[in-house]
This record gives C-alpha cells, sequence and structure tokens, in this order.
C-alpha cells in the first residue's frame, strides 16, 4: 500500500511541476536559512574544540563600576579576578588571561600585525588546543616571566614559512620570544581563546596592570561538574560584593558575574537593564524570531496545498467512484505532503552545507569552521512536515467526504 502511495506520489509531484517547485522552494529556503544562521551561532557559543566543557565552564567577561556621577564599564581587571576567582568551592581549575590585542612585528622587514593574547598555565589545561608542534608554557613559566609563546599555524607560515617553529624566536611588541608550541588557529569569535601568539602573563612590561579593578582580563572557570556551577556564581557575587573601591566619591557599587559566554552576550544586550534572566530573554526573542521567519512560507505551503488539492476534486471523485475510501484518499495526500517535505528537506540541508563551506572559504572571518546543526535541522524538518501535514490533512479529509458526484464535479458544498 505504502509503496503504490510512493508511486502515485511522485507522479502527482511531477505532474503539477509549479507547486512542487514552490513547495520546495519555500521548505529548502527556509532550512537553509536557519541551518545557516543557527551553525554561525554553534560555532560561537557551541561545545567545540578547544573549547570543549561548555558546560561546566563559567567566565567572567565584564564588570562594571557606577557612582552619582560616573560609569565605567568593560573588562575587568587582574586585580579584580585575582581576589575574587582563586580557590572558589567546586572548581577544578581557574585561568586568568587577557584579551587579545594587536601588536606589530616586522619579521624580514615586513611589517606583521598580529593578536596577542597574555595566559597562564592553567589555560592549557582548561582548553583542548590541538598542537601541531612542541606544546605549552607552564605556571613555572609565567611565575618566572619566561619569554616563551605559543603560535598559532598561520602566525608560523607569515613568520617561518613551511619550516618548523619550535625553539626559534620572533619579536611582537618590542619582546623577543623563544617559541615552544604551534597551535591551530581559532576563529576570532571564540572571543575567551583566539589570538595569534600567547604569552606568559608576567612577561608584560611593567606590573602596574596587578593593582587594576578594571580593564585588560577575562577569567575562565572550569567547574568539577555542572551541579556545582550555582555555588561558584552565589560565592563569586559574594566575594565581589566584598571588594573596597579605590574611589568611593566617584563610585560606590561594582559589579560582575560568572556566566557562560551566552550570557555575557545578553547583559551586552540588555546592558544591565535585567537583573536577571537576560539568557533567557534573549533566547526567548530567538526563538519567536525563528517560528516567526517560519511561519509565512508555512501559511504559503498551507495556500498551496488547498489550492492544489481542490483542484483535483474530480480525480477525487472517480477514485470515490470506484470505491476508494476516506482513509485511503487521505493516506494519499498525506504521503504527498511527507515526501513533499523531505525532499524540500534533503535540499535545504545540501544547500546549507554549501553555503556553510563557500562562507569558511571566502575567509570573510578569519580561521572559521561552520558545522551544520543537525539538531536544528530535525527541528525545522519536523515543524516543516507538521505544517505540511495540517494544510495537506484538512483539505484532504474535507474533500474525501464529498458525494462522487459533487467531486466530480469540481467543488463542495
Amino acid at each position: 500500500m505504502l509503496q503504490s502511495y510512493l508511486k502515485l506520489a511522485v507522479k502527482v509531484l511531477l505532474r503539477r511541476k509549479f507547486y512542487t517547485f514552490i513547495s520546495l522552494f519555500g521548505i529548502s529556503i527556509t532550512l537553509l536559512v536557519l541551518m545557516v544562521v543557527t551553525s554561525m551561532m554553534d560555532a560561537m557559543y557551541g561545545p567545540m574544540a578547544p573549547e570543549t566543557r561548555v558546560d561546566r565552564t563559567l567566565g567572567v567577561y565584564r564588570a562594571r563600576m557606577t557612582g552619582p556621577h560616573s560609569i565605567r564599564s568593560g573588562d575587568p581587571g587582574y586585580a579584580l579576578l585575582d581576589r575574587t576567582v582563586r580557590d572558589l568551592p567546586g572548581v577544578e581549575e581557574v585561568s586568568l588571561h587577557t584579551a587579545p590585542r594587536a601588536v606589530t612585528s616586522y619579521p624580514n622587514g615586513e611589517r606583521v600585525t598580529s593578536s596577542l593574547k597574555r595566559t597562564d598555565g592553567a589555560f592549557w589545561r582548561i582548553h583542548d588546543f590541538r598542537f601541531l608542534e612542541g606544546g605549552p608554557f607552564t605556571d613555572d613559566d609565567d611565575a618566572n616571566g619566561r619569554l616563551l609563546a605559543v603560535i598559532n599555524e598561520p602566525t608560523r607560515r607569515r613568520f617561518f614559512g613551511d619550516a618548523a617553529a619550535v625553539g626559534r624566536t620572533l619579536e611582537a611588541d618590542g619582546q623577543t620570544f623563544r617559541v615552544v608550541g604551534v597551535v591551530e588557529a581559532v576563529p576570532p569569535y571564540r572571543l575567551t581563546v583566539t589570538g595569534d601568539l600567547y604569552v606568559p602573563i608576567r612577561t608584560a612590561k611593567d606590573d602596574s596592570y596587578r593593582n587594576e579593578l578594571m580593564g585588560g582580563f577575562m577569567a575562565t572557570i572550569l567547574a568539577r561538574d555542572r551541579s556545582a556551577l550555582p555555588g561558584i556564581r552565589r560565592e563569586f557575587a559574594t566575594r565581589v560584593a566584598r571588594l573596597p573601591l579605590p574611589d568611593p566619591k566617584n563610585y560606590q557599587s561594582l559589579r560582575a558575574a560568572a556566566e557562560t559566554q551566552f550570557e555575557s552576550w545578553a547583559a551586552e544586550i540588555f546592558d544591565f537593564k535585567l537583573e536577571t534572566g537576560r539568557a533567557q530573554a534573549l533566547l526567548a526573542v530567538i526563538v519567536v524570531a525563528m517560528v516567526l521567519f517560519m511561519v509565512l512560507p508555512a501559511i504559503n505551503l498551507v495556500n498551496l496545498n488547498v489550492s492544489r488539492i481542490m483542484e483535483r476534486a474530480s480525480e477525487i471523485g472517480v477514485r470515490k467512484a470506484f470505491g476508494a475510501s476516506r482513509r485511503t484518499l487521505v493516506g494519499q495526500f498525506v504521503v504527498e505532503n511527507v515526501l513533499l517535505c523531505v525532499v524540500g528537506g534533503a535540499i535545504g540541508f545540501v544547500l546549507s552545507a554549501v553555503a556553510l563551506e563557500a562562507i569558511a572559504a571566502s575567509d570573510m572571518v578569519p580561521y572559521t569552521r561552520y558545522v551544520p546543526n543537525y539538531r536544528v535541522f530535525l527541528y525545522g524538518m519536523g515543524l516543516a512536515a507538521f505544517f505540511g501535514l495540517l494544510s495537506g490533512v484538512y483539505p484532504a479529509f474535507k474533500m474525501s467526504r464529498l458525494h462522487p458526484v459533487e467531486a466530480l464535479r469540481g467543488g463542495s458544498r
């Protein structure tokens, strides 16, 4: 029975090429856009190397000091983090590191701009970088301010061509570093881990950063397990509230949070206007936008299916006259819609894979890697199938109830 349904569905869809094309176009383009957008978001916030433990990782990315006439917000400072994130309960590792900043070098007389990031030894234990040469520097290297560097693969090519880099030296920011490791490049939207050169924190030219509550740093906190995350958040907030402010006349409160990167993004958008639930609010906005984006093609699909089925009133009348049951007729239209949705979904998936590959190859975003989001694809397919079935079953059921004579006349009362 199913085999005959499928054969008839293929013949009907090929016979009505215009309706088939419009339906496939709407389904595939909708899934294409959803897949591309969500794959980009996955690339920014999902568990991808070197950030493979995002399910139990928090960070401190923002801080704000406020007063009657002054507001200062941005990256937290080393002093703020050093006094609050050390020895938090339930924590496996804590790393302090700077935000990447541009530095200039002149290998062979050519000007090269690189992104330099200063880190501690724990940074390499938290994140799963793939080393192509050598290995990371250690806590002891950082404590002693040794002029060592881990570089990414594109930086190796810029400085040393195709030759090995470990053991060689390079100049950056007026300092000469010896290369101890080479890692795969990380895209710039992975703000916590991206960089061209990674060097120890204590290689900084002066130590004034050690006393600053604001500016230039961030922290990564790896919990022992997910159950420890709420306690870590609470204890960090308590410690921040106890910090003395350097200028009480101008600044009377200091705010910072241990949060996920998505929560930090939501805080940027809402700018502390929501005390709680910022991430949930942003997620709700995204979900609503995605659903609304699918409503228009769904409505078009409903209208097309209604028109397509109503045009087949005479066919339904003939089949009823020869003994076809309501169940058979409804089943046939259901199979047609399911087949249409599956084919449209497959086309959308192929198009999205091609589009993501093209975006990566275009080098619009350096070192980018996009992977199709299979969860969103399945959700989108399910939603498309739901609307497809809904738009097909109702008119099919309505037409199946027609008397054969009325159906043969091409209409209903």
